[in-house]
C-alpha cells in the first residue's frame, strides 16, 4: 500500500492505495506533506487539487475501500448525490430501500474511507443540520459551502 500527504485547503490529507485502486483518503490535523507521489495515487492527487481549485466536480478513480457488503452499498449510493445538492440521513436509507436502516446507514455514511471522493459530506440532518462528520463539522461546512453555486462572498 501506498500512501502521501497532500495539503488542501483543509488541511492536510492522506491518501493511501495501489494497483487495485484508492483504499482511504483522510484529512489530518498536522503531518509533513509528501515530497514524492507515488505514480499509482498520482491521478488521485491531479482529481482533489481540480477539485479544490473548482475544476472537478466528480472523481473518476479505481476504489478499493475495505467494508462490509452493507457498507459498500451505501458509499454506492452516496457517490449518486450531485455536486452541490445535499440529502438527508432519511432520504439516504429511502433510496436504499428502507427506512428502518437509517441508523444503520448514518453509521456506514461516518465511516466512509474515502472523504470527499465519496460525498459523505452531502448527507445532513432532515431539519437541514450539519451532523457528524469525522473531519469535523467545519470541513463539512467547508465542502458545502465550497460546491454551493451561489458562494458566499466576504464583506472584508
Amino acid at each position: 500500500m501506498k500512501t502521501c500527504v497532500i495539503n488542501s485547503p483543509l488541511g492536510h490529507i492522506t491518501i493511501c492505495g495501489d494497483s487495485r485502486g484508492i483504499a482511504s483518503v483522510s484529512l489530518l490535523s498536522k503531518s509533513e506533506t509528501s515530497n514524492v507521489i507515488p505514480e499509482v495515487l498520482l491521478d488521485c492527487v491531479t482529481q482533489l487539487k481540480s477539485y479544490f481549485k473548482n475544476e472537478r466536480k466528480c472523481f473518476d478513480l479505481k476504489l478499493n475501500p475495505e467494508g462490509t457488503i452493507f457498507q459498500k452499498k451505501v458509499w454506492q449510493q452516496l457517490k449518486t448525490i450531485p455536486y452541490g445538492k445535499t440529502i438527508s440521513y432519511l432520504e439516504l436509507a429511502k433510496q436504499l430501500g428502507n427506512t428502518k436502516v437509517i441508523r444503520a446507514a448514518a453509521n456506514a455514511n461516518g465511516k466512509n474511507p474515502l472523504c470527499i471522493i465519496i460525498p459523505c459530506h452531502r448527507v445532513i440532518g432532515s431539519n437541514g443540520s450539519l451532523t457528524g462528520y469525522a473531519g469535523g463539522l467545519h470541513r463539512k461546512q467547508w465542502l458545502i459551502n465550497h460546491e454551493s453555486k451561489h458562494k458566499q462572498q466576504s464583506l472584508f
